[in-house]
């Protein structure tokens, strides 16, 4: 979108135009993150940055404990040991990663974790989607994704999720769902705005390009 606001602001737009495409470009470099990975389901309210090596891993980690932290205090340690191997923990059965775009120094990352499915009763396993971001470039750098099998370190088996964790899992599920919803309204009205300006400015019947009075 940033492109294509250029070229309606090069080929010359009334003062209005100009402002509405100020606000756009505001809004763009405020909530490029939201636009991008919200509007997959990716719930940004809690940043995970890293830097360069193990960035799936160190993001799940953190995905893990922001439920400790942030949305089930009340079962802090279980939340908490699942990134140990003290009782239930998270062992990484697979991981795919298709890439997307090459980085390079200097650069920072934010790690975006998702539940790929609706969480269901019984289960030993569940998968995440990962989305990995360029603060650079504000631009996808790779996607994950990784099979998650829940094992029980004291007994050396498989074991179910908790109750709570089901719980849990179904609000995230719903928060995912409403988040893609708002964030891709959110980006489908901006590129309609965009589209306006390009059908009042270049893309215009007749349009001629503003070079300037010399």
């Amino acid at each position: 979108l940033r492109s294509r606001l250029g070229k309606c602001i090069i080929f010359g737009l009334k003062p209005a135009q100009v402002d509405e495409a100020g606000a756009i470009l505001r809004v763009l470099a405020r909530e490029w993150r939201e636009l991008l990975a919200g509007s997959e389901g990716f719930l940004v309210g809690h940043v995970n940055n890293t830097r360069y090596i193990r960035y799936a891993e160190s993001g799940r980690v953190n995905w893990a404990q922001n439920y400790a932290k942030y949305h089930d205090t009340a079962h802090r340690k279980e939340w908490e040991d699942l990134c140990t191997s003290k009782g239930n923990g998270m062992i990484l059965r697979s991981i795919r990663t298709d890439f997307k775009f090459p980085m390079s120094w200097p650069d920072r990352v934010s790690v975006y974790h998702k539940l790929h499915s609706p969480p269901s009763n019984a289960v030993d396993s569940f998968t995440l989607d990962v989305l990995i971001l360029s603060e650079r470039h504000q631009r996808i750098v790779a996607r994950c994704v990784e099979e998650i099998v829940v094992y029980n370190y004291q007994r050396g088996e498989k074991t179910s999720l908790q109750a709570f964790m089901l719980e849990q899992f179904g609000q995230t599920w719903r928060a995912q769902e409403e988040a893609k919803r708002e964030n891709g309204t959110k980006a489908s009205e901006l590129l309609e705005r965009v589209e306006c300006l390009e059908k009042n400015s270049w893309n215009r019947e007749g349009a001629v390009e503003d070079t300037g009075s010399s």
